[in-house]
């Protein structure tokens, strides 16, 4: 069976690895944004227009769709990212990496384990707003594989961020329905994130070879500004207590205020077209799932539990992403354990699975990220989903 799961992903790597030089050549244009893609923005635009004559909405009504939780969330820290890039500290530290790391598949297998790490203990997001933006420093200093170093990033702290309550949003939802202890939560999601960890480290080992890392001929280095990278680390810090402590509005007043005080050209960077995109997911995805013929088709399917529950959270997620199809499916669902399994998996396959997919894919800023993304990201969903369904039915 494991010959047979990890083909897809083999007979991948030979086709990924012609098209890496195309998909990574644009790798330091950041005024691209083809990652994230700005073609996905106007889709959702249409379609939120369709659902306006379909289903008409009192204005109001549109903005309740929208969590503007997570988008002012997003908002404060693509803020304070641009304050660390303009800060110059990440090529700094990118230099320091270099200089230690021998090979490319040793670099890989660093920023990976790195991010489903920080991804349990910080949230998905978080980690991507870290070590993004590094990794995109890193391929202007060296011959890199950016996209698929982000997009393995990206498959990294899905996989690590269902392992804890607090990794992403649709786990924190579980826990609170489960009544599972913080150890407990763990526990039951600890098979399946094994199972994913397995397929990741499988992952970059076929797709990233081990070659030496050749070096971009020096740039003159920006100077390391260490006003602006102390303002960004206190503002970090200060917003996600902010966060924590449900301040949100406070926390991005302060954010704001006081790049546009002192460092007022760091908001001409923030990237406004990915949190439109956000919002408009909520209001295009939200309105789908509301639909009647949804709600009934879903209502007829026997997915109470088990593996039917498993598979049906991954396929909801393909379509209107992981946390939204997480609240979906807990009316219909009565196999917590099954469906949070689920949706982890679902986070992997269609960009849409995940929030934290596009946001990768925007913070990277690389050309054809959508498309190297889904030649990774749809095989390693396949045998993912295989070996934990059949976790499940052993």
């Amino acid at each position: 069976m494991t010959k047979d799961t990890v083909s897809p992903l083999s007979s991948s790597s030979s086709s990924l690895s012609s098209s890496a030089t195309s998909a990574d050549s644009g790798a330091a244009t950041p005024a691209t944004h083809e990652g994230g893609g700005n073609g996905l923005l106007w889709v959702l635009v249409a379609v939120a227009v369709l659902f306006a004559f379909v289903r008409p909405r009192a204005p109001m009504d549109w903005l309740k769709l929208v969590d503007w939780q997570t988008v002012g969330a997003l908002a404060g820290l693509l803020a304070i990212t641009q304050g660390v890039e303009k800060s110059g500290m990440l090529q700094s530290a990118a230099q320091r990496l270099l200089a230690r790391t021998t090979d490319l598949r040793q670099l890989a297998l660093l920023l990976t384990a790195t991010a489903a790490v920080l991804s349990a203990l910080v949230t998905n997001d978080v980690s991507l707003f870290l070590l993004v933006p590094l990794t995109r420093v890193l391929a202007t200093q060296a011959h890199l594989p950016l996209a698929r170093l982000v997009v393995l990033q990206a498959l990294a702290v899905n996989a690590g961020s269902a392992l804890t309550p607090i990794g992403n949003p649709q786990n924190l939802y579980l826990w609170h329905r489960t009544g599972e202890s913080f150890g407990g939560f763990m526990l039951m999601m600890a098979p399946t994130v094994l199972v994913m960890l397995f397929w990741l480290f499988v992952a970059v080992w076929l797709l990233v070879p081990r070659t030496a890392i050749a070096l971009k001929p020096a740039a003159e280095a920006a100077p390391v500004q260490p006003r602006l990278l102390a303002l960004s680390g206190v503002l970090f810090v200060g917003f996600v207590v902010a966060l924590d402590r449900h301040w949100l509005l406070a926390g991005l007043a302060v954010v704001f205020v006081s790049y546009l005080l002192f460092q007022r050209r760091v908001l001409l960077g923030v990237d406004w077209a990915l949190l439109a995109i956000i919002a408009l997911m909520f209001v295009d995805l939200r309105q789908l799932a509301e639909l009647p013929a949804v709600a009934s088709l879903v209502g007829q399917w026997p997915i109470a539990e088990g593996w039917r529950a498993y598979l049906a959270a991954i396929v909801t997620s393909q379509f209107i992403s992981n946390v939204p199809a997480t609240i979906l499916l807990d009316r219909y669902v009565h196999d917590l354990p099954a469906l949070a399994a689920g949706v982890s998996v679902g986070g992997f396959g269609c960009v849409l699975g995940s929030l934290a997919n596009l946001i990768a894919l925007r913070l990277a800023k690389v050309p054809h990220g959508l498309r190297e993304f889904h030649r990774i990201s749809i095989p390693f969903l396949i045998v993912c989903a295989a070996s934990a369904v059949l976790l499940r039915l052993g």
